[in-house]
This record gives structure tokens, sequence and C-alpha cells, in this order.
């Protein structure tokens, strides 16, 4: 085995390990535990890490990258905005019956009681959210809504929206709290949103939001 595959090898060890311990004892993980669990040394850890933050980090992303790579191959080229939110909001309710969508759950809950307990932390994975999220800005840049493109800035601020809704209607589902929550209803409240954030361009146009009037 080369240098190259050992340290891949180490990486994917331990990003497994702390997917397992960190799920279980969250920001009580230790690192003691999860490079033990890994086969391997804490300083396997500072060495492809730097730290157990950037191990957590590194957790997030590699969690984050397959899941929007999927969503990208669910939505096919040529597909208008609401064609294409439609697509992505069917990806998200099937996801919720998958064989991980418990364990996944578990681990959003546990990050985010970890970044409230590390700020440190907590900035960091929310840099790394906003940066998988911009395949999600890729995907809607630039398709056609009502006889106009959707440019960057709309698409961020929609993804952003559709991002939560997806999340909290997702944890719904999981949960047993939205027990009506079908792929048409995903796609439904996600369209809706869709065609009054498209139109949004910027803060001047958010000051007239039903929320001022």
């Amino acid at each position: 085995m080369t240098r190259a595959e050992t340290k891949e090898r180490n990486r994917r060890a331990l990003l497994e390990a702390a997917f397992e311990v960190v799920s279980r004892a969250g920001h009580r993980a230790r690192l003691e535990e999860i490079a033990e669990q890994a086969g391997l040394t804490t300083g396997a850890v500072y060495s492809l890490f730097g730290s157990k933050n950037g191990l957590v980090v590194a957790l997030v992303t590699d969690y984050l990258r397959p899941h929007y790579e999927e969503i990208e191959q669910a939505v096919p080229a040529g597909l208008d905005l609401l064609e294409a939110v439609d697509a992505v909001a069917r990806y998200y309710r099937r996801s919720c019956d998958a064989s991980d969508a418990l364990s996944g759950l578990s681990l959003q809950v546990t990050l985010l009681d970890m970044a409230l307990h590390d700020p440190e932390l907590g900035s960091r994975l929310a840099a790394s959210v906003r940066a998988q999220e911009s395949h999600l800005v890729a995907l809607f840049a630039g398709r056609s809504h009502e006889g106009s493109v959707v440019r960057p800035h709309q698409a961020r601020r929609l993804a952003v929206a559709l991002r939560a809704l997806f999340v909290g209607l997702s944890q719904g589902v999981i949960l047993g709290l939205a027990p009506g929550a079908d792929e048409q209803y995903f796609a439904d409240a996600a369209c809706a949103l869709a065609s009054g954030m498209a139109h949004v361009d910027d803060d001047a146009d958010a000051s007239e939001s039903c929320g001022s009037k």
C-alpha cells in the first residue's frame, strides 16, 4: 500500500469512527475514543485534520458532499426553475425513507448541540454547510422562470430558504410529526416557496415583504 493509500485509509477510518462516536456522545465525544475506535492514535487526527474540530468539520463535508451530488443527478438538464425545485423536493422526501435517515437525523441534532457548546466549531460548521449549499445555488441559477432567468443572488436566497424547508419537513417525517407529507406535499410546498422567492432581487425588495405590510 502506498503512502497516499495509507493516508486515505486512515482518513476514512477516522471519519467513520467520528460518525459513530459523535452521534452517540455529542460534544462529550473524546478524541482519544475516536482514535481508538479507528485503530489509530490522536496524533493521526492532528496530522490529518489539525484538531478535533477539524475532524468534525471534515465529517460534515464528507456527509454532505454525496448528498448534494445525488441531488444534482436527480435534476435533469433543461428543466425550468419550478420543475427543478419539484425534482429536488421529491429527492428530499425519498431520502426520509432511506435506511440511514434516522442516523442522519441523530447526527444533525448532535452537531447542533456541539455548535451551541463551541461557537468556534459552530462557525466552521456553518461555513462548511454554506460551501456545500453552493451546489444547490448552481443548480437553480440560470434556469428560466416566468419569462426571466434566475440570477445567482436569487438562487442563493432560494437555496437557503429551501434547505430550511426541507430540513424541517424531513425531520417532521422521520419523527412522525408530518404523517401526510408525501412527495407531492414536499413538491407543492417547495414550489410555492420558490414562486415567491425567485422574484426577490435584493434587500430593498425584501423590505416590501408581507411582514412589513
